[in-house]
């Protein structure tokens, strides 16, 4: 079974740090996916925060860029999510998401994590207060 496990979230104070990691279990059907992290705040949208395409392209979302940072071991099938300056509306749930490569720039938005894409993390919750 391909599944990707996260770890890594928490609370922390304003300005301080995370590092999120999700390891790709299992082999997929259509090679090494694309990559990224979604984010869901309670009566938010599923926002795509960043991702990796298989050409090494990296897309931010506005809102972190500067702060977050994205970052691939490819040998331990394990994307990391670096993740500094954090503010209080960073508060969410965190969902590492794969999906086939060369298929055009993921949603920028979802109505709920979980859609559209081939595989998705369990969440991971981020807590930041101020």
């Amino acid at each position: 079974e391909v599944q990707l496990v996260e770890s890594g979230g928490g609370s922390v104070q304003a300005g301080g740090s995370l590092q999120l990691s999700c390891v790709l279990s299992g082999f997929t059907s259509f090679g090494d996916p694309d990559m990224g992290w979604y984010r869901q705040a309670p009566g938010n949208v599923c926002e795509l925060v960043t991702r990796i395409a298989a050409d090494g392209d990296i897309y931010y979302v506005d809102s972190v860029k500067g702060r977050f940072t994205l970052s691939q071991d490819n040998a331990k099938r394990t994307l990391y999510l670096q993740m500094n300056s954090l503010k209080p509306e960073d508060t969410a749930v965190y969902y590492c998401a794969a999906d086939q490569p060369f298929r055009g720039s993921w949603p920028a938005g979802l109505s709920g994590c979980g859609t559209s894409l081939e595989l998705w993390g369990q969440g991971t919750l981020v807590t930041v207060s101020s």
